[in-house]
């Protein structure tokens, strides 16, 4: 499939009469895609029924004269005010008991079956009419699920949808479900929390302390289901009325629902990236690292993503939003380093990207998103995004097509785990996401490339390296698919660690086939307090004491076992900091025979399945594969 480029455009926010002239300069620029109408709702339905259809139909019609292929977005992320006030309480509750307000986007509570009927009504008709438009070439459902904190609600509707969800999780006789086996699966005995019948249970906010674990995580899996059933339901509508793919445009570091269930019910994969953005407010990064690469953007997350939406989508995926210059949102919002939005884009293609798209096409001059750059000035005048995309549109029509193939080392992402983690952190600052995500890094900076697979892969042919780490409910048969695989498992800290009730089982973990490790008890560590490895690195954060007759193939200064192997089963039992995973790593690859390569600082590689990329993410020039590679360079090279 051909490497494509697109852009955001939304015609209701300008003059008619410059329509034509925006296309026209898209297709010469080199555009393929424009995304349109996800916040259309007010100006498609001003008023119940009172449908305005003509100014879309114009805008579709003049896009594809003019050669481009729409994207066309259903508008239920933001209803509008009309719609409110038919149905006051559909808006989302905060933990707090707060109800969310109108008056900026994603104000609906996914429980509320009124709202719900909303969506059903407006996806029906923008459906039935551009179904067969053959300008529509693509979907989008909603926008941004999880964006500004919206999947947990707190609401009345919630409360009653979570009560029949927990019945039919724990079935009885008819439709009443089995109170008793949830008392006892959640060990609703401890602190005399045992209930008579699914109407007393609530929602776990607003208790005197810390809830129940199991009712939090149940809680948790619950509202990842209502957005799968949201998202399924505009679904259904689009395929009745069009053979177009659909997809949905996921955020960075959103795990608060299983994107792998919504990513089920669609044909494509997208996601929102915007690495100046989220540096500052999302990754994570040490204040030297935030200063380095400032302009730049973290040289992982990106790359972590789009190898995650790549699984997510079964292989197919796109970035829907490239930040094209300053955002409006972060703490800091510097402009890009020269060239960094051509190695953003550029980066996306060598993980398999097919469309990448820039947000957005013209900086709004009004609202809450005015000081968010596009690819045109609020004047019309070109930014300079819009010339490193035009480098990139002509630097494609030599590029061959996207061209992915499986790479050797895997690593299992699971949002169910993440959920578990929130639940029950153990440590200041901790998450699975977190520890997933150093662990990544440390392939990077290996030159390796990853997979990321989700947590119901049980085929794993052809990987070496297979890392499970901080999974923390895992199923007998996926324990066993691992152990008899052919590649080096890696698993730990914290895997197998609870059930899928959230108890702690016995035989303690991992009580993993063939590992003889016995995690006797844990502990979580100051930021001040690490504990030394010994020959290199430290242990950070998470610490289990493990016990058993496995080989210790890492230890502290002091002889505590920190990784303990056998067969092709290592557990390890620390969350390191770099130099102690960069061991870890370089050990398993070597076991595995899969090659890695020592970078300089700010330097990744990516292989595909024709050509090998190197990029700079540094502000000065480095030296790699004999050539000198400037700041934000790219060198993409033809394998042999």
């Amino acid at each position: 499939m051909k490497r494509t480029l697109g852009t955001c455009y939304y015609p209701e926010h300008w003059p008619r009469a410059i329509w034509e002239e925006d296309a026209a300069r898209m297709a010469a620029l080199g555009l393929t895609w424009v995304r349109i109408g996800e916040f259309a709702w007010s100006r498609i339905e001003p008023a119940q029924g009172d449908f305005r259809w003509d100014w879309l139909d114009q805008a579709i019609d003049v896009l594809g004269a003019a050669g481009l292929k729409v994207v066309l977005g259903t508008p239920t992320a933001t209803p509008p005010r009309w719609v409110c006030d038919k149905h006051p309480d559909m808006f989302a509750v905060d933990a707090q008991g707060n109800p969310r307000g109108f008056g900026s986007r994603r104000h609906y509570c996914f429980s509320h079956e009124g709202y719900l009927d909303e969506c059903r009504r407006i996806v029906t008709e923008v459906a039935k009419r551009y179904g067969s438009n053959p300008h529509v070439a693509a979907w989008q459902t909603d926008n941004e699920y999880g964006c500004h904190d919206t999947i947990l609600s707190y609401s009345n509707a919630a409360r009653q949808a979570f009560r029949g969800w927990l019945r039919a999780r724990y079935p009885g006789q008819g439709n009443d479900g089995d109170i008793d086996a949830l008392n006892a699966a959640w060990g609703n005995v401890f602190w005399s929390m045992e209930y008579d019948d699914f109407d007393q249970i609530d929602l776990p906010n607003l208790t005197v302390t810390e809830p129940n674990p199991a009712h939090v995580q149940a809680f948790r899996r619950f509202s990842s289901d209502q957005v799968v059933r949201f998202n399924r339901v505009q679904v259904e509508i689009i395929r009745k009325y069009s053979d177009a793919p659909i997809s949905h445009n996921y955020m960075g570091r959103i795990t608060d629902f299983d994107h792998f269930a919504v990513g089920e019910d669609l044909e494509i994969a997208t996601w929102d990236s915007y690495p100046l953005g989220f540096l500052e407010d999302r990754v994570g990064a040490s204040p030297e690292n935030q200063r380095h690469y400032a302009r730049q953007g973290d040289p992982d997350f990106q790359a972590f993503h789009h190898d995650l939406y790549r699984a997510v989508g079964k292989g197919r995926w796109w970035v829907m939003e490239q930040q094209p210059g300053p955002v409006n949102w972060a703490p800091y919002n510097p402009a890009p380093l020269p060239g960094m939005v051509r190695l953003w884009t550029w980066e996306a293609f060598a993980h398999g990207a097919e469309a990448v798209c820039y947000f957005r096409w013209r900086q709004a001059p009004f609202a809450q998103e005015q000081l968010h750059a596009g690819l045109l000035r609020p004047d019309s005048v070109i930014a300079p995004g819009y010339i490193e995309a035009e480098q990139v549109a002509h630097e494609l029509t030599d590029a061959p097509d996207v061209s992915i193939t499986q790479a050797l080392v895997a690593l299992i992402f699971d949002y169910d785990a993440a959920w578990a983690w929130e639940v029950q952190p153990q440590g200041q600052g901790l998450d699975y996401f977190g520890l997933v995500f150093d662990l990544y890094r440390a392939f990077r900076r290996a030159g390796v490339t990853i997979d990321i697979l989700p947590p119901t892969q049980r085929d794993f042919t052809g990987y070496r390296v297979v890392a499970a780490p901080g999974m923390m409910t895992m199923p007998d048969d996926l324990k066993s698919a691992l152990s008899e695989c052919d590649a080096e498992v890696l698993i730990g800290p914290r895997s197998a660690a609870r059930d899928g009730d959230f108890t702690i089982p016995v035989p303690l973990p991992p009580a993993w086939p063939g590992l003889d490790v016995t995690v006797s008890r844990l502990e979580t560590l100051r930021p001040d307090m690490p504990i030394l490895v010994a020959e290199g690195g430290a242990v950070k954060n998470w610490f289990e004491h493990l016990e058993g007759g496995a080989e210790t193939v890492f230890a502290t200064e002091h002889g505590m076992s920190v990784a303990m192997r056998s067969g092709s089963t290592t557990y390890c039992g620390g969350w390191g900091d770099d130099v102690f995973f960069d061991r870890l790593v370089k050990y398993l690859c070597d076991r595995a025979e899969v090659d890695t390569i020592t970078l300089p600082m700010g330097v990744r590689l990516r292989d595909t399945g024709a050509e090998r990329f190197w990029f700079n993410h540094n502000p000065h020039d480095v030296e790699i594969a004999g050539k000198v590679l400037g700041p934000a360079g790219v060198i993409r090279a033809l394998k042999a």
